[in-house]
């Protein structure tokens, strides 16, 4: 059975090749690394995982790794979390993983909606209702005098 690692505080300007060199002791005993990058940059996110074969690895590879240091940043590594049904469609930053298309809607949250009230229950803020008040006046005598 697979383990998945989670690496933490990671440079944001590491690439993925850099990344994979941190594990290149370890090459037999991994199965995958992955970088997280930004869709939009490019640009790393600060953390990536790291899959092992066992998790008698994986407890070595945390002990090996968590606390090294990468370009002078201390890098963070544990076990990552296993996905639940809740939190399936949304990564560990929140937002949306959904594969399948569909709107993302700010990792899982509804869409806030708008109704605009009633005209006639509309009532003016009472800090301006003097101002309002003015206002129509001048606006009533402009039409009047055109």
């Amino acid at each position: 059975m697979s383990v998945r690692l989670y690496i933490g505080n990671l440079p944001r300007d590491l690439e993925r090749e850099e990344f994979e060199a941190v594990f290149s002791e370890d090459v037999d005993n991994i199965v995958s690394v992955k970088l997280i990058a930004d869709r939009k940059t490019g640009k790393c996110r600060g953390f990536g995982f790291v899959t092992v074969k066992t998790d008698e690895i994986a407890d070595t590879l945390v002990t090996k790794y968590n606390g090294q240091a990468l370009q002078d940043i201390t890098l963070k590594v544990e076990k990552a979390m296993p996905r639940t049904k809740e939190n399936e469609g949304t990564n560990a930053s929140g937002g949306n993983n959904n594969r399948k298309g569909g709107k993302r809607n700010g990792g899982g949250r509804k869409p806030a909606t708008y109704s605009s009230p009633a005209p006639e229950s509309t009532q003016p803020d009472p800090r301006w209702a003097s101002d309002l008040e003015k206002l129509k006046e001048m606006l009533a005598a402009q039409t009047t005098a055109s």
